[in-house]
C-alpha cells in the first residue's frame, strides 16, 4: 500500500525471510512514487532478533537505484519513452521529437504494422504531455461495426434508438481533458468520417439522438496499418480529414527491421514474466537468441512477447533455450546440410546473423556487439566459435593501423 513494489503481490522478499529464515541481497524491483513514476530499486531484508536470539520482527531496506539504472542505459546505448525500450536509430529519431509532439495539442497520426506497438507510443506521449493526470482513452475502430462505434465514440440520449433507455456519454466525453487514441482510423466508413472530421475541427460533436452540439476538449491521437494516402487515391478516406489528421506523422519500423532490439526486448519481457509468473528465468541461450534473430517477426513486437510468455509454460527457471521456442521457429533454421541436427542447423542461424550484423556495421565490431545485445569479447568467441574471420576493416572512422 504504501511502496507499491513490483515484488508485494507475488513475491514479497521480508514475508519470504521470515518464513525461511534466510536474508536477501540486493534483489532488483520498483515502487511507483506518487506521481506514478517506476523507481528502480534494490530490496534487501533480514530477520531482527532480541538478545535471546529469539525473531521479534524483520527489516527491509530500499535501495534507489535511479542514477545505477541511468548509467546502465547510457553504456546498453538504449533509450526509452514509457513502456517502450529500444537501441535502435530508427527509433531513436522518433523518441527525441517526443516531448515536442506531446507539448502540443496538434492531432498525431502513428503509421505502423500490427504489432509494432502504437497504443504504447500513443501512451508515451499522453504521459509526457500536459494532460497526463486525465484520462486516456483506447478505441479500436476495426472491431466495432459502423452503427455500433458511432454510439461508442459519441455517446447517445435516452430514446435515440430501441433499448436505449438512458443517456450515456461517449468514449470522446470520457476522454474530456485527456487523450483519445483511435486506433486503425483507416477501418471508418466515410459516414462516420465526416462526424471525425467536424470532432477534429471544430471540438465539438452531437450525441446520437440530440440536436446540441458538445464541446470537448482533447488531445487527438490515431493510428492506422494501412497507406491512408492510398487510400485517399481510391477515394476510400476522405483528403479533408486526411490532411486534418496528418498534423505530426510517426512512423514505427517493423521488428525486422530493428533487429538489434530484439535481445534488448527479450530481456524486458522475461524480467515482466518472472514477477506476473513468479518464475526465475534468467535469460536465453545463445542458441536460442540465434534463431530469435533470425525470424521476421511478421507480428513484430506483439509477436515476440507471446514467444517469451510461450517459453515460460516450459522454462520456469535458468535459460530459455531451443527447446522452449515454437516450432514454426526452430523448423525454419536452416540446415547445413543434409543429415546435420539442429545443433548445425542454429549454429548455421548464429553464424549467419553475426555476418549480417557485421556488414549493417561496416565491420565494426563493437558496434556490432552492441547491436547483439552481446559484450565484444563474446562475439570475438562465437567469431572464433563460428569460423567468422574478422573482417579488414573494422568500420571506425579512425581505425587502428594493424600490428
Amino acid at each position: 500500500e504504501v511502496f507499491r513494489a513490483s515484488m508485494c503481490e507475488s513475491a514479497c522478499a521480508l514475508r519470504s525471510t521470515m518464513g525461511t529464515g534466510q536474508p536477501i541481497v540486493n534483489r532488483s524491483a520498483y515502487i511507483v512514487n506518487a506521481d506514478g513514476a517506476r523507481i528502480p530499486v534494490s530490496v534487501s531484508t533480514a530477520l531482527l532478533r532480541d538478545a535471546k536470539g529469539e525473531v521479534v520482527g524483520g527489516v527491509e531496506t530500499f535501495r534507489d537505484l535511479t542514477l545505477v539504472d541511468q548509467l546502465r542505459k547510457e553504456l546498453e546505448g538504449r533509450f526509452e519513452a514509457g513502456d517502450m525500450i529500444s537501441r535502435s536509430p530508427s527509433m531513436r529519431k522518433i523518441f527525441d521529437i517526443l516531448p515536442q509532439v506531446a507539448a502540443s495539442d496538434a492531432t498525431v497520426v502513428i503509421n505502423g504494422e500490427t504489432g509494432t506497438g502504437k497504443e504504447l507510443l500513443a501512451r508515451a506521449i499522453h504521459s509526457l504531455s500536459r494532460r497526463r493526470d486525465k484520462p486516456f482513452i483506447a478505441v479500436n475502430c476495426g472491431a466495432l461495426p459502423d452503427a455500433l462505434l458511432e454510439s461508442e465514440l459519441f455517446g447517445y440520449k435516452a430514446g435515440a434508438f430501441t433499448g436505449a433507455d438512458r443517456d450515456k456519454p461517449g468514449r470522446f466525453a470520457a476522454a474530456d481533458g485527456g487523450t483519445i487514441f483511435l486506433d486503425e482510423i483507416g477501418d471508418v466508413s466515410a459516414a462516420l468520417q465526416v462526424r471525425l472530421l467536424r470532432v477534429l475541427q471544430e471540438r465539438v460533436y452531437e450525441p446520437l439522438g440530440s440536436n446540441v452540439p458538445v464541446r470537448v476538449d482533447v488531445k487527438v491521437i490515431v493510428a492506422t496499418n494501412k497507406d491512408l494516402s492510398a487510400l485517399v487515391e481510391k477515394g476510400i478516406f476522405r483528403q479533408d480529414l486526411f490532411y486534418r489528421i496528418n498534423v505530426v506523422s510517426l512512423q514505427l519500423p517493423p521488428l525486422r527491421e530493428r533487429k538489434e532490439d530484439i535481445s534488448l526486448l527479450a530481456g524486458h519481457f522475461i524480467g515482466r514474466f518472472n514477477v506476473i509468473e513468479d518464475a526465475s528465468v534468467e535469460g536465453v541461450t545463445p542458441e536460442a537468441m540465434a534463431v530469435l534473430l533470425a525470424h521476421d517477426y511478421p507480428g513484430n513486437v506483439r509477436e515476440l512477447e507471446n514467444i517469451i510468455q510461450r517459453a515460460f509454460v516450459l522454462c520456469r527457471s535458468g535459460f530459455i533455450d531451443t527447446p522452449h521456442l515454437p516450432d514454426e521457429l526452430t523448423s525454419k533454421v536452416p540446415l547445413v546440410a543434409r543429415g546435420k541436427d539442429m545443433s548445425a542447423a542454429v549454429k548455421a542461424a548464429e553464424a549467419r546473423v553475426l555476418l549480417d550484423a557485421l556488414d549493417r556495421n561496416n565491420g565494426n565490431r563493437l558496434a556490432t556487439a552492441r547491436e547483439l545485445g552481446i559484450h565484444k569479447s563474446t562475439l570475438f568467441r562465437k567469431m572464433h566459435a563460428l569460423g567468422i574471420d574478422a573482417p579488414r576493416k573494422d568500420g571506425r572512422s579512425n581505425p587502428c593501423k594493424p600490428r
